[in-house]
């Protein structure tokens, strides 16, 4: 109980750091704003080109909101792998990993209490001008779906980023692997495009991979809820997140073991 109780405390004091200082937060969520406008004239006259509301079972309605949905899970992403890169780089990694918790944990506590105050903020101005646009937001079976998805796909996403953070102990600037992760989301993952819209060759290959279970999974909930769409959703990051955390898990022991062997 004590050592779930750590973490939770960790988790509690971002949350509250950051809710006592929301200007930078809110000012970067603001950016939702103009997303969504762009996005909605983009696809109402991509819908009005084909001469149809309906476009491989998506309409404009639901269009709407399921990128309301993935903007909202990618912007509310914290610059994790950017924070462990520069502990790695200016060696304050070796004075953090002698704190009395698991470094690993600590990371994980620390940015999901940003995480969900930049997911709530993100929420709230998005769905307001998608609400104003397209009308107001899905049912509330897609709202509970939605948030249990986004459990697995904050955990997914945490794995990949500290990864990415953590190959600083092997190269000096990880911004380059960063800016993959990220293209590889905007297009496998349904960020830009829902999956939909894709052909079915492309489809398959998206949904082998987790980048399709991270912002298309739990948008596509939000907007077509169904118990089996959520098991298949859920199952699959369930997963996906055992494979990246053994992974994640491997490297970190590896990486501190290097910089035990250099003298770090």
């Amino acid at each position: 109980m004590n050592f779930i109780s750590k973490y939770w405390a960790i988790f509690r004091i971002t949350l509250i750091n950051n809710i006592a200082y929301p200007g930078e937060f809110i000012g970067r969520s603001l950016m939702i704003v103009p997303f969504m406008w762009i996005f909605y004239q983009l696809w109402k006259v991509t819908f009005a080109a084909a001469g149809t509301d309906t476009i491989n079972s998506m309409t404009l309605y639901s269009t709407m909101w399921y990128l309301m949905m993935a903007e909202t899970i990618e912007l509310s992403r914290p610059q994790l792998a950017k924070t462990i890169s520069d502990n790695v780089k200016d060696g304050s990694i070796a004075y953090i990993l002698n704190k009395p918790y698991n470094f690993l944990l600590y990371q994980f506590s620390n940015s999901m209490g940003e995480t969900i105050f930049r997911a709530v903020i993100n929420a709230v101005f998005g769905s307001a001008v998608v609400w104003w646009l397209v009308g107001p937001p899905p049912e509330m079976l897609g709202w509970a779906f939605a948030l249990l998805a986004l459990l697995g796909t904050w955990a997914m996403n945490f794995c990949i980023t500290c990864l990415i953070g953590l190959s600083a102990f092997l190269v000096e600037e990880v911004s380059p692997f960063m800016w993959i992760y990220q293209k590889f989301v905007f297009i496998l993952g349904g960020f830009l495009i829902p999956l939909d819209f894709y052909p079915a060759w492309l489809q398959s290959i998206a949904k082998a991979l987790p980048f399709a279970y991270m912002i298309y999974g739990p948008s596509k909930l939000f907007v077509a809820p169904s118990m089996e769409l959520f098991v298949n959703i859920v199952s699959l990051q369930l997963v996906w997140t055992v494979v990246l955390g053994a992974i994640l898990i491997l490297a970190f022991r590896r990486g501190v073991a290097y910089l035990t062997v250099n003298g770090g």
